[in-house]
């Protein structure tokens, strides 16, 4: 089959290699002029399977309330009249019971745990650098009260066989070494020794050069219009360089993705949900951190990238705003500097971002078919389109060509939204 894709970030790529791999012609279009240059440029560079969890929890709704109060506050609301951010937060407080968490909790982890399979397996057969690291990510507690609760998630990461460890100060500066000018901050954490780290643009462009040998041919740089649908099946998509046909179409366009399809009368449940991050040189090898540590406190990722570090966070819901506040920084830079004092140079050398991340009302992507029988979905990773992107990308091409698919796949269809 032809098979034409819509969006090159990390999910459009994997999709368009494994795709590709199994044997079908592939289009891959993009507006950007390159791979991987908007939601996967500058995420936190987590690859983390055990922390793969819904935002939507009991509990949630208070906390969130207490966050947006915060000086440097994970959680930011702009006023606005938007019904569609409405409708997305109203959905994802009927989320916040604790059956919801545990299914949608169950699904995440199941596409997760595979993808990073399928990852590994990947960077063995291709031999793609992309900065990574195999040393676990550190969730660091700086009160009791979150060392304390910590027992529900253990609970969790036991029912799934995720590999953990509770630590105290010690073990935490085992860990990660350059914590201990600043043992004081906190009183302990919680390891996954299974999860990884990487710079997600590398890996993409990596794998995107890749794509031409396998017969795929990629349009940058190329703006898409519309769908153009006749006789209940997409018959094309118009974009600024023309019409380009094919059998199947795959919408991986993350946040743009309802936008698109909204026309041809769907409602595909995405809401862009903002998150920032800095990049900056190390100064001091032993200052840094190895991998990855998430400050409970701020929701803040900390993460180590080669030569560089990579602080990535919060959630704002202001629409498709990519406005860069500078409050935002002195958040970021805050948990970078209270943690590891010296790791970094200067202020003057961050690479500060930010990125709409593509949220489901239940933290679970949309991957499979829509009732328009050659239109199919790979969108709503939220935060764990690095995490997910691989597992999601050989499900999707099992679904298109119609072949075994390698997980249970049925609740993460758009279908999952009409019961």
């Amino acid at each position: 089959m032809k098979i034409v894709i819509l969006g090159a970030g990390v999910i459009g790529v994997t999709s368009a290699y494994y795709l590709a791999k199994a044997g079908h012609e592939v289009v891959l279009i993009d507006r950007q002029k390159g791979p991987g240059l908007e939601t996967s440029f500058a995420n936190a560079g987590e690859i983390s399977p055990g922390y793969a969890s819904p935002w939507a929890a009991p509990g949630i709704p208070v906390k969130a309330l207490r966050w947006l109060f915060m000086h440097h506050a994970p959680l930011i609301l702009k006023p606005r009249f938007d019904p569609a951010m409405l409708r997305w937060i109203l959905a994802m407080l009927r989320n916040c019971t604790a059956a919801r968490y545990a299914l949608n909790k169950s699904r995440m982890v199941r596409l997760a745990e595979f993808s990073r399979d399928e990852l590994i397996t990947l960077r063995t057969e291709l031999g793609i650098a992309y900065d990574h690291r195999e040393q676990g990510t550190l969730q660091l507690f700086r009160t009791q009260k979150q060392y304390d609760d910590s027992a529900s998630d253990i609970a969790v990461l036991k029912d799934y066989g995720v590999a953990y460890e509770l630590l105290e100060r010690d073990g935490c500066v085992g860990a990660e070494p350059g914590l201990a000018a600043t043992r004081d901050r906190f009183v302990g954490g919680l390891r996954l020794p299974g999860d990884e780290t990487g710079d997600c643009h590398l890996f993409t462009r990596a794998l995107a050069d890749r794509l031409p040998a396998l017969g795929v041919e990629i349009l940058y740089d190329t703006t898409i219009e519309a769908l153009e649908s006749e006789g209940g099946r997409i018959v094309g998509v118009r974009t600024d360089r023309g019409t380009i046909t094919g059998d199947a179409y795959l919408a991986a366009l993350a946040s743009f993705t309802p936008g698109l399809l909204r026309p041809l009368g769907l409602d595909i449940p995405i809401y862009p949900v903002k998150g920032y991050s800095i990049t900056v040189p190390i100064a001091d090898e032993g200052r840094a951190p190895v991998s990855t540590l998430l400050d409970e406190s701020y929701k803040i990722a900390i993460t180590r990238l080669g030569d560089r570090i990579r602080v990535g966070g919060m959630a704002e819901l202001s629409g498709f705003d990519r406005t860069l506040s500078e409050r935002r920084e002195a958040t970021l830079l805050h948990s970078l500097n209270d943690l590891f004092p010296g790791a970094a140079a200067t202020k003057a050398e961050t690479n500060f971002w930010s990125g709409l991340r593509p949220m489901t009302p239940d933290s679970t992507p949309v991957i499979g078919a829509t009732r328009l029988p050659n239109l199919f979905l790979n969108a709503g990773h939220g935060t764990l389109g690095w995490t997910m992107a691989c597992g999601s990308a050989r499900l999707i091409a099992s679904i298109i060509g119609g072949t075994a698919p390698p997980i249970d796949h049925a609740d993460l269809a758009l279908s999952r939204y009409s019961r």
